[in-house]
């Protein structure tokens, strides 16, 4: 095998992906998680003994290290997209990403790999974006040598993005589209990142860089939404909310964010919407999936995968018309 890799935030949608193309490859990988119970489904992507499930919180000096003891590499996907009483932006993306750049530091680890986001910078109009990017920064300082992988909206089986639009249809008579629809997506497929950051692990000569992941296609929310609505057959209005209006809506978001895990996970949250004021694009020039070896997956190629569990009729559901 060809090492040990302790993967953070291994048992969340992306982690699971990362988690079985480490295993592939013939790592030993070690998941670190707060609740390792919760992830005993990664287990049987591996053999006998190749994947371990610890219990660590970044933001908890001690068990990182001793998640980290031993590894010959770090992987840090822990990240949120809204905030939630004890769990803030600040707390897992800047000091969190100090915290296991640090910790590799002393431990003589020089292979990290750090999940952020595109968009992600200092100086950025949404808290979300800002401590991405504050994140990227802490831990290029304690680890000059980190990868850093910023992906597009994330596509997949699990994703919180094409379900949660396809389930919305169960009991809305219309799709939102804020800011008219406009705002430009990349999506990449799930599986792509995770041989992506696989690569990252394994190259050192990625040592120190950026790299910005993208599908193959440049798509706008409301084409996005279009793709949705015809892959499960029905028809919904699709309606546009001035930015103005989907304000107030993320304040209500807002508050079911306060009132987590007793309240529904909110549709949209404030800042959100300042994030959606601006397109989710790979910047002109940044290496991306192509300079890790990998060839993008198309959406058109996954959706049908996964979405046909929205359809009425369900996976051999005839798409003849949309209802």
């Amino acid at each position: 095998m060809s090492g040990l890799v302790t993967v953070f935030g291994g048992s969340g949608f992306i982690g699971t992906y990362v988690v079985r193309a480490l295993a592939r490859r013939g790592w030993r990988i070690r998941v670190a998680v707060r609740k390792p119970h919760l992830a005993m489904k990664l287990r049987p992507f591996g053999d006998v003994g190749q994947i371990q499930l610890v219990r660590a919180n970044v933001a908890v000096e001690e068990s990182v290290a001793a998640a980290l003891e031993g590894a010959d590499a770090c992987v840090n996907l822990v990240g949120i997209l809204y905030q939630t009483p004890g769990r803030s932006f600040r707390r897992v993306h800047v000091e969190g990403a100090r915290t296991v750049a640090e910790a590799c530091r002393a431990a003589g680890i020089t292979d990290l790999v750090q999940m952020s986001a595109i968009g992600a910078d200092v100086d950025g109009q949404s808290e979300y974006a800002r401590t991405k990017g504050e994140g990227e920064q802490v831990a290029l300082k304690a680890a000059p040598t980190a990868r850093i992988v910023r992906p597009s909206i994330v596509f997949g089986p699990e994703d919180g993005f094409f379900n949660r639009f396809a389930a919305m249809t169960a009991w809305s008579p219309f799709l939102p589209l804020i800011g008219g629809g406009k705002t430009r997506f990349q999506p990449v497929y799930v599986g792509d990142v995770a041989q992506a950051i696989a690569a990252c692990v394994e190259d050192f000569s990625t040592a120190g860089k950026t790299f910005e992941l993208g599908g193959p296609e440049v798509l706008d929310f409301k084409t996005l939404m279009q793709m949705t609505l015809a892959e499960i057959g029905k028809s919904r209005m699709l309606l546009p909310i001035p930015f103005s209006v989907a304000s107030l809506v993320g304040l209500v978001g807002d508050l079911q964010c306060l009132l987590q895990p007793f309240a529904p996970e909110p549709i949209v949250t404030s800042d959100q919407v300042v994030t959606l004021h601006g397109d989710n694009v790979c910047r002109p020039g940044m290496p991306g999936l192509e300079a890790l070896g990998v060839i993008p997956t198309g959406v058109e190629s996954i959706l049908p995968t996964y979405l046909w569990r929205y359809r009425k009729g369900g996976q051999f559901a005839e798409l003849t018309a949309a209802r």
